[in-house]
């Protein structure tokens, strides 16, 4: 059996946001990597997160409730919360339990950096 790995990097952009860009497997082996990434971004009034997972190949439910928990935190923040770069099975996923009426949900990076900034 293969041990899971992921990757998070964490970039400021140009245009303001914090964007971490997520690669690997999410799952209840990897998760408290993330959760430890993104509890460590500084949220306030007026910050933007962007979490990229154009190169997440895989996400269990740990996975989403390391995502949910983030966004409920930079909600409490008042900071915006958006996801890059899903793939169809992600996306579809988010479609099926209704969190792409919860996320933001943006096909790259540019796409979620110039929503924050209108």
């Amino acid at each position: 059996m293969t041990e899971s790995t992921l990757t998070v990097d964490q970039q400021i952009h140009e245009a303001g946001p914090v964007l971490l860009k997520v690669a690997g497997e999410l799952d209840h082996h990897t998760a408290p990597g993330l959760t430890q990434a993104l509890e460590d971004v500084r949220l306030a009034p007026g910050t933007a997160l962007v979490v990229d997972l154009s190169d997440l190949t895989y996400c269990d439910s740990t996975g989403i409730t390391v995502l949910v928990t983030a966004y409920q935190r930079a909600e409490a923040a008042g900071s915006s919360f958006s996801l890059a770069g899903l793939g169809h099975d992600l996306t579809r996923m988010f479609q099926t339990v209704g969190l792409d009426q919860v996320f933001a949900l943006h096909p790259t990076t540019d796409a979620a950096v110039a929503a924050v900034r209108h």
